[in-house]
Formats: structure tokens, sequence, C-alpha cells
């Protein structure tokens, strides 16, 4: 049977008891279904997706080109780094050659490169066996292959470039390769966005120390340097080239959409965390970035049937034909292409993708070589063969985020009552902006059903907010519970059958409450519950949100807060109490109650952690709770500093907190 709080119902009243089932009877399980749920997440996106800017002449370009340049850099790749480790030139270990069969033409020798300090990546440097004088180069980026810079078709090209007059290095992506561990998942990077510190630039600055590299190689021809890749190559293409200039040539390959694209072909093509970033997509889009190539040569090549992502005849249209009136700004139509695929039904860079991009090359480069692929199949050497060599204590993202996550001074809670006021009005304007809270109120709620029976009614709701997300919720009384009774809101991190499983269960002094005459409101906001997608569409809505500005805590805590003041008005409670359960709701809860001192007398936390620093201590993923990792957070705020911002509230932790939350 379930233990539930209704079944407590056989009161003074004499109400005869519940029979099983019941809770789900008061609490049903499903108010929305989740294709409702992400089509009105798609809408919020799309209405945040930042249109190609209009510019009237070349100049009015470049200028505002530079300007976005500097505003990415400056305000998102290298937010919160030391400006030491950013400005720090390349460093380069050369680690032995690799094995090169006599007289192929070339040469190869493994390398090792310091990233930032701690954190070192691996790379491959291929070489004509004979050149004079300053040659061309490229930088040659991977994606999400385990072999990373072993892939046969990574070899073909580099060796092929190489043999074509070409200096060739070839950098590992990481969590690739030499840099595969659990520690380097990708979704890590939002572990350093949590501790200020942005994580797409560690990315960023992986691919820009092979540049680095190249630039200042004696033997390069800096006004010849081009970069291509496939996959997050394409994408470290994009990003790299559109804001670093010494890129003169750029050939992405399969890497990206437009935010609009991805909301549009939602499970399909969401992206991994680097290209979904805090504030990335804020006031600009991926095409921009191609727009930010002009007048540069540049290639792009999407497969037609790709088995991953970005097919040719979905991307095109917003990333090539909206873009191609930018390179007509400086008179060079000609240096912006763009190749779709038909040879294959897979998402790799291709023998027909490769000839393209030799092709390209000479043209631009001035070779005289044929575009036809040189074999070299049988030169392809080993994972192993190719491997230099990571320090065994290497760092890695998660590492990293620890790293910084020790260097944080949290701002004292002043004691004095006249201080710590004032300390806390300055602390919630800078939590309003880290979190972007913009207060929703309730546009309609819609009445979906109802129940009474047992001496208790119900009344389930689905909230429709001004921002046009929503979330749902069962209001609960008993029938001798007088107009005006104190309100219990409860939140949980699984939403309202979490509340029936969790809460009710474990915690019956909430259950008491419509025992002792409280009404309930149980609710599911943003991320919970019926309002959640599916687990992996949510996390990549959850960072497509944060990307533009919108960071899910913060709209989770609008949602918290305007659905309990429109509750305030409707039923007219003589005090509203919180009760959340979950790590999560915690979170939600302590930030609403900072943000809006006033709306709950009481806030009661269950199964809560004691700080922020369980994210980074347990690996807990963003993937898995997209809300919590929202940038700066942690830098500037812990768990004990919200409960004190959110006085007068009473803010009261249970007992029951489970062991592995105690820090």
């Amino acid at each position: 049977m379930i233990a539930s709080a209704l079944v407590l119902l056989a009161s003074a009243m004499g109400a005869a008891q519940t029979v099983p089932g019941t809770v789900h009877q008061f609490l049903p399980l499903q108010l929305e279904s989740p294709d409702v749920v992400i089509y009105q997440m798609q809408q919020f996106l799309i209405k945040r997706a930042a249109g190609l800017p209009q510019p009237k002449n070349a100049e009015e370009w470049t200028s505002e080109a530079q300007r976005i340049r500097q505003h990415l850099l400056n305000d998102v790749i290298y937010h919160g780094w030391p400006k030491d480790w950013i400005d720090s030139p390349a460093k380069f270990e050369d680690m032995g050659a690799a094995p090169v069969p006599a007289g192929a033409g070339y040469r190869a020798e493994k390398l090792r490169y310091e990233v930032v300090p701690g954190f070192f990546a691996a790379a491959v440097l291929y070489e004509p066996a004979h050149f004079e004088g300053k040659v061309p180069a490229v930088l040659d980026v991977l994606g999400h292959y385990p072999m990373g810079k072993a892939m046969p078709f990574e070899q073909k090209l580099c060796i092929n470039e190489a043999l074509r007059g070409m200096i060739a290095l070839s950098l590992e992506f990481i969590n690739q390769g030499e840099l595969k561990t659990q520690e380097n998942e990708h979704y890590y990077g939002s572990d350093l966005d949590l501790v200020g510190v942005s994580g797409v630039g560690l990315f960023y600055m992986a691919a820009r120390r092979g540049l680095d590299y190249l630039y200042n190689d004696p033997h390069v021809d800096r006004n010849r340097i081009a970069m291509t890749g496939q996959s997050g190559g394409g994408w470290q293409t994009l990003m790299l080239s559109s804001l670093d200039t010494r890129v003169r040539v750029a050939i992405p390959v399969a890497g990206f959409a437009s935010l609009e694209g991805r909301i549009e072909r939602i499970p399909g093509e969401p992206g991994d965390y680097e290209q979904i970033v805090p504030e990335l997509l804020r006031g600009q889009d991926y095409p921009t970035l191609v727009a930010m190539l002009a007048p540069r040569p540049t290639l792009e090549i999407n497969n037609a049937e790709d088995s991953c992502c970005f097919r040719a005849p979905l991307v095109k249209p917003e990333i090539f034909d909206a873009v191609k009136s930018f390179f007509a700004l400086y008179g060079k139509e000609d240096a912006f292409s763009f190749h779709a695929d038909t040879e294959v039904h897979a998402h790799n860079y291709g023998h027909d993708d490769r000839q393209q991009t030799y092709s390209f090359l000479d043209k631009w480069f001035n070779l005289s070589s044929k575009s036809d692929e040189i074999p070299v199949g049988k030169e392809i050497n080993t994972y192993s063969q190719l491997s230099a060599g990571l320090p065994s204590n290497n760092l890695t993202i998660l590492g990293l985020a620890r790293q910084f996550a020790l260097q944080l001074q949290h701002s004292p809670v002043p004691t004095d009552s006249g201080a710590r006021a004032a300390w806390a009005r300055t602390e919630r304007a800078t939590l309003a902006r880290i979190v972007n809270y913009r207060p929703v109120t309730v546009e309609h709620p819609w009445y979906v059903a109802d129940t009474n029976r047992d001496t208790v009614e119900s009344i389930s709701f689905r909230f429709e907010l001004s921002n046009g997300l929503s979330a749902t919720g069962v209001w609960i009384k008993s029938a001798w519970t007088p107009a005006g009774a104190p309100m219990t809101v409860v939140i949980n991190d699984a939403g309202r059958e979490g509340a029936d499983k969790e809460v009710w269960d474990h915690y019956p002094e909430v259950g008491y409450a419509v025992e002792r005459g409280d009404q309930v409101l149980v609710l599911s906001i943003l991320f919970t519950g019926d309002d959640n997608p599916p687990r992996a569409d949510a996390g990549r809505l959850g960072s497509m949100m944060q990307a533009t500005g919108a960071p899910p805590l913060g709209l989770e805590a609008a949602q918290l807060a305007g659905i309990a003041q429109w509750a305030q008005q409707h039923w007219r409670p003589s005090e509203m109490k919180l009760e959340s359960s979950g790590f999560r709701m915690q979170v939600v809860s302590l930030v609403a109650g900072a943000l809006e001192p006033h709306l709950f007398k009481s806030i009661s936390i269950h199964r809560g952690m004691r700080s922020m620093s369980y994210l980074l201590n347990k690996s807990v993923r963003s993937l898995d709770v997209p809300d919590l990792f929202c940038r700066d957070l942690y830098k500037d705020f812990d768990l004990a500093m919200l409960k004190a911002m959110a006085e007068p509230a009473i803010v009261a932790e249970s007992d029951d907190l489970n062991a592995g939350n105690q820090n």
C-alpha cells in the first residue's frame, strides 16, 4: 500500500481511510505532454535566436565584425581565465618522430603542448621532406573520434597536405585519443562555468595554441595559413577562424548549424556542450560567425545524408545562402563556396570531402598539385605509434574546475542587522544578473481536472506563463479547511511524482499540512515532472537556454515565485510556506527566496546539499541537471549566502540529508 499523507486524512473529522492509489487521484502523473513542453521551449528559444546583421557596405561590416569578435573573446571565450594564461606563448615539446616509410616524401613528429598550466594535449606535425623558404600551413582539428589524431581519414588528409608542400599540424580533441578520460567529458565544461571560468575557453585555447605554433614557425608563410576539421573539428574551425584573422582560409566540415536550425531539428541536432555554452548565442548566431570570415576564402562542406547531423540540404539555407551577401560586400563572391557530398551516408571527412579540400587549398595558396588524393593507405600509423605521451598527472576539465573552486572566496555574511540588510540588497542584484531573473506572471490558469472524495478536494492546473513557458500543479485541501488558510507550496526534483513518492512518504510533516487545515499546492515547474522533456533533450535545451542568456535556474525561480504570487491573489492564504525536496529544487527554492525575500514565511529543505561544491566533488553532470550549472553561480554564491538573503523567511533543513550530500 502506498504510504501517503493523504492516507492520514482519517482525522478528527472521522473521515474514512483512503484506499491504495488515492495519491494518484490527487496528483495525476501527467497534466502536460512532453511534445507540448518541447514545443514551448522551442518557441521560447526561437524568439531569442539572433538574426544576421544588415551592414550597408564592407567598411561597416568590417567594423561590426571586429566589435563582435572582441565581445565574444572578452565576454564569453576568455571569461574568468587568468590573463597571463591567455597571453602566454605556445609551449610545444618534441616527443620524437612517428614512423614514416623511407622516401615517402614527408616526415612526422609527435608533439606535446600545454593548453593551460597542468593541462597538456598532443599533436602530430607533418612536413614535406624537402622544402625551401616559407610554405603554406594547415591547422587540422578533429571531432568526436576515440582514436583521435590516429583516425585514418585524418592521417590521409595531413599526409596529403604535406606531400603537396604544406606543413600540417593535427591536434588531439579534448576527450578523444590521448585525452580520453571520463573527467574530460565535454559537459564538465559547465563545472568551469559554475566556478566563474568559461568552459568553452579551454576548447578555444586548445585550438589556438596550434595556430600560435604555426604562426611562429619560421618556415610558415603567415599569409597562407588554413584551418580545417570535421564535426567538432568543423565547429573548432569556424570558432577560431572567425575570431582570429590569422587564419586566412577556412574549411569547416559538418560542424555547426544555426540556433534556429538546431531548435527545429530537436532531438537530431542540438549539438555538444561547447557549441551551446552560456552567452555564446546571445546577440549573435553561427551564421554571423560565418559572415565574419568574409572576405577570406571559405569552403563549407556538408554531407547530404549525414548519419549524425548538419545535413547539407538542411543547413545550407542558413549557413551559406543567407551569408553570401557578406562576401559580395567585398566583391569576393568566388571566395565563398559550398560542397554537398552525396557519395557517403556517414559522418566523417570522407574521400570526396578531402578531394574538395585539396582543390580549394591549391587554388587559394597558388599550389600546382593535382586535386586527386595521393594513395597513402599503407602508411597509416597505429594509435600507439602516434601517441606523444601525456603526463600521468595531467589535469582534466573537471580537475581544472575543482582547482578553481578551491580558490573561491565568498563574501562573508554580516552579523549586524543593518549591514546584513545592505549586504543582501547588493548581493541580490548580483544574483539577479547571474540567473538573468525576469519575473513572470500567470497569464491563464487552465483548470484541467478536479477530485472531491473522502473529505478532500483538489483542482489540477496547467499554468500558462507570460514568457510562453508553462508549469503544472495540483491544489489540495480538506473540505473543512476555511478560506484564507495557510498555504504550503511543494516542489520536488522529480516533480509531482516525486512529491508522491518522496516528500509524502519520507516527510509526513508535509502531508500533515492537509490534515491540519493547510491548503497545499504541489508544483511541477520547468525541467521537473511532466514539465521536463526527455533526459537528453532536457540537458541540451537547458544549454541552449544558457547560450541565449536565459539560464534555466532563473526561469525556474521566476516560475516558482510567479505561481506563488498568483496563488496568493487567488486563494488569499494567511501565509505562504515552501517545502522542497532534492538538491535541484533546494537551489531553486533558495534563489527564489533570495530574490523575493518576503514571499514565503518559511522554506523547508529536504535531501539537499550543504554546499555547491557537492556538484564538483560528486561529478554531477550538467547534462543531467541543466538548471544548477549557471555561469558564475558558485563563484559568487554558496548556499549559506542564499539562505541569509532569503530573510525574513526562516530556512530550515531536514535532518535526513543523505550521507553523500554532506559536502
